[in-house]
């Protein structure tokens, strides 16, 4: 419960490392988020050298199911 907890309590990434990060800990579990490449697409391409860092709404989409995704039950 404490580690969904934080999970839950992620801010929004302000930075190229800190989606490195939560997309380390996702890719961890994501043989049991069906669908993993699809939702982090927007988020992956952010930590790319040519991409500059720029947070919208897609993002922000792909942020909250990330989140939904690995504090749900099915987990």
């Amino acid at each position: 419960p404490a580690k969904v907890e934080a999970v839950q309590d992620w801010g929004t990434p302000e930075s190229v490392t800190e989606i490195r990060s939560i997309l380390g800990l996702a890719g961890y579990y994501r043989r049991f988020i069906e669908g993993f490449s699809k939702i982090a697409l927007s988020l992956t391409q952010l930590t790319r050298k040519s991409q500059a860092f720029v947070w919208d709404e897609k993002c922000e989409k792909s942020f909250q199911e990330l989140k939904r995704r690995l504090t749900s039950a099915l987990v």
